[in-house]
This record gives structure tokens, C-alpha cells and sequence, in this order.
């Protein structure tokens, strides 16, 4: 008489752990607040794995045709910043995609990356030019 009691309450754990699993596992995509420079990054799926592009930033709302300056590549430093693709190559899920590169037009470098959602509402971003040599940024969603 006791198994099928330990049954239905086995059965009723495992209903609340579903209910309970992370409902924002999949929504990373969105419009994201950076910790630095009132940027604005949206998250979005390209192919297999997740990109983001410069929306806006304080630079960019002071002159809305400010330009990519101090990347390492001569070529590419008359781009806009504006709707730059800064992250790419990001693959995983539901909760961290690893395996991505972060572009920081601050400094112009091209960094190793990780993005971990810590909630529905903040993800976690970080950028290495190699391990333990890392930078992390929470990011607050906007929408």
C-alpha cells in the first residue's frame, strides 16, 4: 500500500519541477540594457546560434553617425556603430551559449564569450582574451 503512495508523490515532485523549471530558458532574445556607455544590444537567433547588434549607446544618441574609430582592422573603422553586430557565433542553451565572440568597439578588440541567463529579466555576459583575463556584465532586459 505504501509504493503506490510513494508513486503519487514521486509523480507529484516531478509535476512541480516541470512548473517550476526556468520559464525564460529560451528567451534570451530581446532588447537588452548594458552595464556601460547606456548601450542597447538586441539579442536575436541567426541561423543556429544567437547574434546581437548595437541598437544604441550614449555615443550613438550624442551623434547617430558615429563610427567603428578604433577597430584593429583599418578596413572596417568607417562602419557605423549603429546596428553593428557585436555579438556572434553564440550556440547552447536553454540557460548558457558558449563558444561566441563579443566585439567592443571601446577598444576594438574581438573577445572569446559566454552569455548565462541569470533570470528572465538579466543575462550575464562575458568576454575573455583568454581565461582568467575575462570582463562580466550584467544586462537588464528592456524588452
Amino acid at each position: 500500500m505504501r509504493l503506490p503512495i510513494l508513486a503519487a508523490a514521486l509523480a507529484a515532485s516531478a509535476a512541480a519541477l516541470a512548473v517550476s523549471a526556468p520559464a525564460f530558458a529560451q528567451e534570451v532574445t530581446g532588447l537588452w540594457q548594458t552595464q556601460t556607455n547606456g548601450g542597447q544590444v538586441e539579442i536575436s537567433r541567426c541561423g543556429n546560434s544567437l547574434c546581437g547588434k548595437l541598437v544604441s549607446s550614449d555615443h550613438i544618441r550624442s551623434d547617430p553617425a558615429v563610427k567603428d574609430e578604433k577597430n584593429k582592422d583599418a578596413s572596417l573603422r568607417n562602419r557605423p556603430l549603429k546596428n553593428m553586430q557585436m555579438l556572434y557565433d553564440f550556440t547552447g542553451g536553454p540557460t548558457k551559449w558558449t563558444g561566441g565572440k563579443v566585439y567592443n568597439a571601446a577598444d576594438g578588440g574581438t573577445y572569446s564569450g559566454t552569455i548565462t541567463m541569470l533570470s528572465a529579466n538579466e543575462l550575464k555576459l562575458k568576454g575573455c582574451i583568454v581565461a582568467p583575463l575575462c570582463k562580466t556584465e550584467k544586462w537588464t532586459r528592456i524588452r
